[in-house]
């Protein structure tokens, strides 16, 4: 390995862990802007995007350059290759921030009406799972990626019983349709948050031990 593919692989870890701290806090945002009704926080998440698009693009250029300069071998070529799909699955969580967070204007329109499933639960697991499959990512720790996975049916199902209570209340409680579907959406965006963070696990797996555990997790 030569200087300076050494010098552009750590350029690179340096990128994708500020990119994966940036979503990690957006996620947070995201989360507190629902949990504490703060529009602020909510226009905040929303107005960073553009920084986080721009930084994905960023990373993706470094990892096409290296693999097109340097042609990496082994666990060089795997890391590499974690590096790019991660890349999208982090973009693609701040997005579902953004998602989010938009819906915040509608819930707290009717914060005074219950919500009727565990949202709270879902909030929590899918930030921890993004805050461990970011952790697994920095520690090579195949070990919080394989608790990651683990977690993903616990969301799942939290997602379908939300859909089943949402569309009750919409039939006893008509006049609050929009405010329910904007809490199915955000119930929605946090299963497909973990869904990424699952992929972030699978992919520190492959990047560590050179295991594809997709299939074997589904």
């Amino acid at each position: 390995m030569t200087k300076h593919f050494q010098n552009e692989i750590e350029i690179l870890k340096k990128k994708i862990l500020h990119l994966a701290a940036m979503v990690e806090e957006n996620l947070q945002f995201a989360v507190e802007s629902i949990t504490e009704f703060d529009i602020d926080l909510a226009d905040k998440v929303i107005k960073s995007d553009p920084v986080v698009d721009s930084l994905e693009v960023e990373v993706e250029e470094d990892c096409l350059k290296i693999l097109a300069l340097h042609q990496p071998v082994a666990a060089d070529l795997r890391y590499v290759i974690a590096v790019l799909k991660i890349n999208n699955d982090l973009e693609r969580i701040a997005d579902l921030a953004v998602n989010i967070a938009e819906r915040t204007k509608t819930i707290n329109r009717h914060s005074q009406v219950e919500i009727p499933f565990d949202l709270h639960e879902m909030l929590n697991i899918a930030v921890e799972m993004v805050k461990s499959s970011v952790d697994a990512l920095v520690t090579n720790n195949t070990k919080k990626a394989y608790q990651v996975i683990g977690e993903d049916d616990k969301i799942d199902d939290l997602d379908a019983n939300a859909f089943e209570v949402v569309q009750k209340q919409i039939c006893i409680h008509a006049k609050y349709t929009e405010y329910y579907v904007s809490l199915l959406s955000v119930s929605r965006n946090l299963e497909r948050i973990s869904d990424h963070a699952t992929n972030i696990a699978e992919d520190v797996i492959y990047m560590i031990d050179g295991e594809i555990v997709r299939h074997k997790t589904e």
